[in-house]
């Protein structure tokens, strides 16, 4: 399987609720661990992916640290709206390890994928790498 979630492959960062300009959002799709997005308080906190084209999904793995709850939506249309829900899972909390989720899905179609981090084990999360399966 191929990892679809690299800025290197095409995959954007098209919306954050938060950036750090020394922890943007892009660096999500940078394949690393050791870069990461860093909210800046407050939830929920969200930011969307697209993809070059519409993907088939069939797990996507999340490296993120103090994320408590996170729901995964999707859309396939050109526009970064009208999203439905894929997945929504509560968080192991770790201590001083990032927390490490793969998520299997159906082989669900995604133009666009939404995180939605709903709460978080402290006032900040980082999320430091996505990847999506297709």
């Amino acid at each position: 399987m191929i990892n679809t979630a690299l800025s290197s492959f095409g995959a954007q960062v098209v919306l954050a609720t938060s950036s750090d300009e020394n922890h943007p959002p892009e660096n999500i799709l940078d394949g690393k661990t050791e870069t990461f997005w860093m909210s800046t308080g407050m939830f929920p906190q969200e930011f969307i992916i697209r993809f070059p084209d519409n993907m088939k999904v069939s797990l996507i793995s999340v490296h993120s640290f103090n994320v408590k709850r996170l729901r995964i939506e999707k859309n396939t249309l050109e526009e970064a709206d009208k999203f439905e829900v894929m997945a929504e899972k509560e968080l192991d909390q770790t201590e001083n390890s990032l927390q490490t989720n793969d998520i299997s899905l159906d082989g669900s179609h995604a133009t666009h994928l939404r995180f939605l981090i709903i709460s978080g084990y402290d006032h900040f999360v980082s999320v430091h790498k996505v990847s999506v399966e297709a």
